[in-house]
Protein backbone atom coordinates (compact mmCIF):
# COMPACT_ATOMS: atom_id res chain seq x y z
CA UNK A 1 0.00 0.00 0.00
CA UNK A 2 1.46 3.40 -0.96
CA UNK A 3 2.03 5.85 1.88
CA UNK A 4 2.03 9.63 2.22
CA UNK A 5 5.82 9.53 2.36
CA UNK A 6 5.79 9.41 -1.45
CA UNK A 7 4.39 12.96 -1.51
CA UNK A 8 7.63 14.39 -0.13
CA UNK A 9 7.86 16.74 2.82
CA UNK A 10 7.60 20.42 3.70
CA UNK A 11 8.98 22.37 6.66
CA UNK A 12 6.10 24.31 8.23
CA UNK A 13 7.24 27.38 10.10
CA UNK A 14 10.84 26.30 9.71
CA UNK A 15 10.64 23.51 12.29
CA UNK A 16 7.68 21.19 11.67
CA UNK A 17 8.34 18.65 8.93
CA UNK A 18 5.11 17.35 7.44
CA UNK A 19 4.39 15.03 4.56
CA UNK A 20 2.96 17.13 1.78
CA UNK A 21 -0.16 14.97 1.55
CA UNK A 22 -2.23 15.44 4.69
CA UNK A 23 -5.77 14.71 5.83
CA UNK A 24 -8.70 17.09 6.21
CA UNK A 25 -11.00 15.80 8.94
CA UNK A 26 -14.02 18.05 8.24
CA UNK A 27 -16.11 15.30 6.65
CA UNK A 28 -15.93 13.21 9.82
CA UNK A 29 -19.05 14.87 11.19
CA UNK A 30 -22.78 14.57 10.64
CA UNK A 31 -24.76 16.02 7.71
CA UNK A 32 -24.05 19.67 7.01
CA UNK A 33 -20.83 19.42 9.05
CA UNK A 34 -23.07 19.31 12.13
CA UNK A 35 -23.12 16.82 14.97
CA UNK A 36 -21.35 13.50 15.30
CA UNK A 37 -20.97 11.15 12.33
CA UNK A 38 -23.49 8.34 11.90
CA UNK A 39 -20.69 5.75 12.12
CA UNK A 40 -18.25 6.99 14.75
CA UNK A 41 -16.21 3.78 14.70
CA UNK A 42 -15.46 4.21 11.01
CA UNK A 43 -14.63 7.89 11.51
CA UNK A 44 -12.06 7.01 14.15
CA UNK A 45 -10.75 4.14 12.00
CA UNK A 46 -10.21 6.54 9.07
CA UNK A 47 -8.14 8.86 11.27
CA UNK A 48 -6.03 5.99 12.59
CA UNK A 49 -5.54 4.55 9.09
CA UNK A 50 -4.43 7.94 7.75
CA UNK A 51 -1.67 8.05 10.37
CA UNK A 52 -0.74 4.41 9.64
CA UNK A 53 -0.31 5.43 6.00
CA UNK A 54 2.20 8.10 6.86
CA UNK A 55 -0.02 11.18 7.17
CA UNK A 56 1.34 13.50 9.87
CA UNK A 57 -0.66 16.67 9.09
CA UNK A 58 -4.32 16.56 10.15
CA UNK A 59 -6.52 19.60 9.63
CA UNK A 60 -9.66 20.46 11.61
CA UNK A 61 -11.54 23.46 13.09
CA UNK A 62 -13.68 24.21 16.12
CA UNK A 63 -16.58 25.03 13.77
CA UNK A 64 -16.71 21.48 12.38
CA UNK A 65 -19.50 19.91 14.39
CA UNK A 66 -19.07 22.33 16.16
CA UNK A 67 -16.39 20.85 18.46
CA UNK A 68 -17.14 17.28 17.34
CA UNK A 69 -14.29 17.04 14.85
CA UNK A 70 -11.63 17.99 17.38
CA UNK A 71 -13.12 15.57 19.92
CA UNK A 72 -13.00 12.70 17.41
CA UNK A 73 -9.35 13.38 16.62
CA UNK A 74 -8.49 13.15 20.32
CA UNK A 75 -10.59 10.00 20.74
CA UNK A 76 -8.89 8.29 17.79
CA UNK A 77 -5.30 9.47 18.05
CA UNK A 78 -4.45 10.68 21.57
CA UNK A 79 -1.78 10.20 22.85
CA UNK A 80 -0.45 11.56 19.58
CA UNK A 81 2.59 10.34 17.65
CA UNK A 82 5.56 12.65 18.20
CA UNK A 83 5.61 13.85 14.60
CA UNK A 84 1.86 14.46 14.22
CA UNK A 85 0.95 18.08 13.41
CA UNK A 86 -2.65 19.01 14.18
CA UNK A 87 -3.90 22.22 12.61
CA UNK A 88 -7.11 23.80 13.80
CA UNK A 89 -8.92 27.10 13.30
CA UNK A 90 -10.97 29.71 15.12
CA UNK A 91 -13.09 32.61 13.96
CA UNK A 92 -16.29 30.96 12.75
CA UNK A 93 -19.18 30.03 15.04
CA UNK A 94 -22.12 27.72 14.58
CA UNK A 95 -25.37 29.14 15.90
CA UNK A 96 -28.15 27.05 14.43
CA UNK A 97 -28.86 25.85 10.93
CA UNK A 98 -26.31 23.66 9.16
CA UNK A 99 -25.67 26.38 6.59
CA UNK A 100 -25.05 29.07 9.19
CA UNK A 101 -21.35 29.98 9.72
CA UNK A 102 -21.20 33.48 11.26
CA UNK A 103 -17.74 35.07 11.55
CA UNK A 104 -16.33 36.21 14.87
CA UNK A 105 -12.81 37.62 14.67
CA UNK A 106 -12.91 39.52 17.97
CA UNK A 107 -9.70 38.96 19.95
CA UNK A 108 -11.65 37.83 23.02
CA UNK A 109 -13.52 35.23 20.97
CA UNK A 110 -10.36 33.92 19.30
CA UNK A 111 -8.64 33.50 22.67
CA UNK A 112 -11.66 31.68 24.06
CA UNK A 113 -11.86 29.50 20.93
CA UNK A 114 -8.20 28.59 21.22
CA UNK A 115 -8.65 27.53 24.85
CA UNK A 116 -11.58 25.32 23.82
CA UNK A 117 -9.54 23.66 21.08
CA UNK A 118 -6.66 22.99 23.47
CA UNK A 119 -9.02 21.19 25.85
CA UNK A 120 -10.82 19.16 23.19
CA UNK A 121 -7.59 18.12 21.49
CA UNK A 122 -5.97 17.36 24.90
CA UNK A 123 -2.82 19.35 24.16
CA UNK A 124 -0.92 22.22 25.77
CA UNK A 125 0.01 23.94 22.51
CA UNK A 126 -1.56 23.93 19.04
CA UNK A 127 1.03 23.35 16.31
CA UNK A 128 -0.77 25.38 13.64
CA UNK A 129 -3.68 27.72 14.37
CA UNK A 130 -5.61 29.54 11.65
CA UNK A 131 -7.86 32.55 11.62
CA UNK A 132 -10.64 30.71 9.80
CA UNK A 133 -11.99 33.66 7.83
CA UNK A 134 -11.63 37.45 8.05
CA UNK A 135 -14.45 39.12 9.99
CA UNK A 136 -15.56 42.30 8.16
CA UNK A 137 -16.74 43.76 11.47
CA UNK A 138 -13.34 43.48 13.16
CA UNK A 139 -10.12 45.12 11.93
CA UNK A 140 -7.99 42.33 10.51
CA UNK A 141 -4.97 43.60 12.47
CA UNK A 142 -6.84 43.00 15.74
CA UNK A 143 -7.70 39.39 14.85
CA UNK A 144 -4.15 38.57 13.78
CA UNK A 145 -2.78 40.43 16.80
CA UNK A 146 -4.77 38.11 19.07
CA UNK A 147 -3.16 35.07 17.43
CA UNK A 148 0.27 36.65 17.88
CA UNK A 149 -0.49 37.06 21.59
CA UNK A 150 -1.55 33.41 21.81
CA UNK A 151 1.71 32.44 20.11
CA UNK A 152 3.73 34.61 22.46
CA UNK A 153 1.94 32.94 25.42
CA UNK A 154 2.98 29.51 24.10
CA UNK A 155 -0.55 28.34 23.31
CA UNK A 156 0.09 28.37 19.55
CA UNK A 157 3.32 27.22 17.93
CA UNK A 158 2.66 28.76 14.51
CA UNK A 159 0.05 31.22 13.22
CA UNK A 160 -1.75 30.61 9.93
CA UNK A 161 -4.46 32.36 7.91
CA UNK A 162 -7.28 31.14 5.70
CA UNK A 163 -9.41 32.65 2.94
CA UNK A 164 -7.09 35.59 2.33
CA UNK A 165 -6.11 37.76 -0.63
CA UNK A 166 -2.67 39.24 -1.20
CA UNK A 167 -3.47 42.38 0.78
CA UNK A 168 -4.59 40.53 3.90
CA UNK A 169 -1.67 38.13 3.70
CA UNK A 170 0.68 41.13 3.64
CA UNK A 171 -1.07 42.66 6.66
CA UNK A 172 -0.82 39.40 8.59
CA UNK A 173 2.86 38.93 7.74
CA UNK A 174 3.55 42.45 8.97
CA UNK A 175 2.29 41.44 12.42
CA UNK A 176 3.53 37.87 12.90
CA UNK A 177 5.29 35.12 10.97
CA UNK A 178 2.74 33.16 8.94
CA UNK A 179 3.50 29.45 8.54
CA UNK A 180 0.61 28.46 6.26
CA UNK A 181 -2.23 29.80 4.16
CA UNK A 182 -5.40 27.83 3.49
CA UNK A 183 -7.36 29.01 0.43
CA UNK A 184 -9.66 27.40 -2.08
CA UNK A 185 -7.60 26.01 -4.97
CA UNK A 186 -7.91 23.13 -7.41
CA UNK A 187 -7.37 22.09 -11.01
CA UNK A 188 -10.36 24.14 -12.07
CA UNK A 189 -10.28 26.97 -9.51
CA UNK A 190 -7.00 28.90 -9.45
CA UNK A 191 -8.20 32.28 -8.24
CA UNK A 192 -5.65 32.04 -5.43
CA UNK A 193 -2.70 31.58 -7.82
CA UNK A 194 -1.00 34.83 -6.80
CA UNK A 195 -1.27 33.87 -3.13
CA UNK A 196 0.18 30.42 -3.91
CA UNK A 197 3.09 32.04 -5.76
CA UNK A 198 3.76 34.34 -2.80
CA UNK A 199 3.72 31.38 -0.42
CA UNK A 200 6.10 29.38 -2.59
CA UNK A 201 8.55 32.28 -2.79
CA UNK A 202 8.55 32.80 0.98
CA UNK A 203 8.56 29.24 2.33
CA UNK A 204 4.93 29.40 3.49
CA UNK A 205 2.83 26.24 3.22
CA UNK A 206 -0.20 26.53 0.93
CA UNK A 207 -3.08 24.27 1.96
CA UNK A 208 -5.77 24.06 -0.74
CA UNK A 209 -9.31 23.50 0.47
CA UNK A 210 -11.84 21.85 -1.86
CA UNK A 211 -8.72 20.38 -3.54
CA UNK A 212 -10.55 17.76 -5.58
CA UNK A 213 -13.39 19.91 -6.95
CA UNK A 214 -15.16 16.70 -7.94
CA UNK A 215 -18.15 18.35 -9.56
CA UNK A 216 -16.00 20.25 -12.04
CA UNK A 217 -14.12 17.30 -13.52
CA UNK A 218 -15.76 16.84 -16.90
CA UNK A 219 -16.47 13.26 -17.97
CA UNK A 220 -14.40 12.36 -21.02
CA UNK A 221 -12.26 15.47 -20.57
CA UNK A 222 -8.50 15.83 -20.10
CA UNK A 223 -8.54 14.64 -16.48
CA UNK A 224 -10.29 11.40 -17.39
CA UNK A 225 -7.92 10.87 -20.32
CA UNK A 226 -4.85 11.29 -18.11
CA UNK A 227 -6.45 9.01 -15.51
CA UNK A 228 -6.92 6.26 -18.09
CA UNK A 229 -3.24 6.48 -19.08
CA UNK A 230 -2.22 5.96 -15.45
CA UNK A 231 -4.86 3.41 -14.48
CA UNK A 232 -6.06 5.92 -11.89
CA UNK A 233 -9.28 7.73 -11.01
CA UNK A 234 -9.89 11.36 -12.07
CA UNK A 235 -9.80 12.40 -8.41
CA UNK A 236 -6.39 10.78 -7.97
CA UNK A 237 -5.13 12.72 -10.99
CA UNK A 238 -6.51 15.98 -9.61
CA UNK A 239 -4.65 15.30 -6.38
CA UNK A 240 -1.43 14.30 -8.15
CA UNK A 241 -1.61 17.51 -10.18
CA UNK A 242 -1.75 19.57 -6.99
CA UNK A 243 1.37 17.85 -5.66
CA UNK A 244 3.15 18.53 -8.96
CA UNK A 245 1.94 22.15 -9.21
CA UNK A 246 4.07 23.62 -6.40
CA UNK A 247 6.53 22.37 -3.77
CA UNK A 248 4.67 24.52 -1.22
CA UNK A 249 1.35 22.74 -1.93
CA UNK A 250 0.01 20.71 1.01
CA UNK A 251 -3.29 19.08 -0.04
CA UNK A 252 -5.55 17.78 2.73
CA UNK A 253 -8.19 15.66 0.95
CA UNK A 254 -10.88 14.48 3.33
CA UNK A 255 -13.14 11.46 3.31
CA UNK A 256 -15.19 9.32 5.66
CA UNK A 257 -14.35 6.17 3.70
CA UNK A 258 -11.36 3.91 4.28
CA UNK A 259 -11.33 2.96 0.60
CA UNK A 260 -11.29 6.56 -0.58
CA UNK A 261 -8.62 7.40 1.98
CA UNK A 262 -6.34 4.73 0.53
CA UNK A 263 -7.08 5.92 -3.02
CA UNK A 264 -6.19 9.48 -2.05
CA UNK A 265 -2.92 8.40 -0.43
CA UNK A 266 -2.04 6.33 -3.51
CA UNK A 267 -2.16 9.51 -5.61
CA UNK A 268 1.16 10.50 -4.00
CA UNK A 269 2.93 7.89 -6.15
CA UNK A 270 1.50 9.02 -9.50
CA UNK A 271 4.20 10.56 -11.68
CA UNK A 272 2.66 12.96 -14.18
CA UNK A 273 4.55 13.51 -17.44
CA UNK A 274 5.17 16.91 -19.05
CA UNK A 275 2.39 16.04 -21.50
CA UNK A 276 0.01 15.24 -18.64
CA UNK A 277 0.86 18.48 -16.85
CA UNK A 278 0.38 20.54 -20.00
CA UNK A 279 -3.10 19.10 -20.56
CA UNK A 280 -4.07 19.60 -16.92
CA UNK A 281 -2.53 23.08 -16.60
CA UNK A 282 -4.68 24.20 -19.53
CA UNK A 283 -7.82 23.54 -17.49
CA UNK A 284 -7.02 26.60 -15.41
CA UNK A 285 -7.16 28.79 -18.53
CA UNK A 286 -10.51 27.30 -19.49
CA UNK A 287 -11.90 27.84 -15.98
CA UNK A 288 -10.69 31.44 -15.90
Amino acid sequence: MPTATASGSFLLGGDLEVRRLGFGAMRLTGPGITGRPADEDTARAVLRRAVELGVNHVDTADAYGPDVNEELIAEALHPYPDDLVIATKGGLVRTGGSGDWPKDGRPEHLKEACEGSLKRLKIDRIDLYYLHRPDPNVPYEQSIGALKELRDEGKIRHVAVSNVNMERLAVARGIVDIAAVQNQYSLTDRRAQSVLDECEQNGIGFVPWAPLDAGALEAGGPVEQVAERHGATPLQIALAWLLHASPAMLPIPGTGSLQHLEENIAAAEIELSAEDMSALDALGNLAG
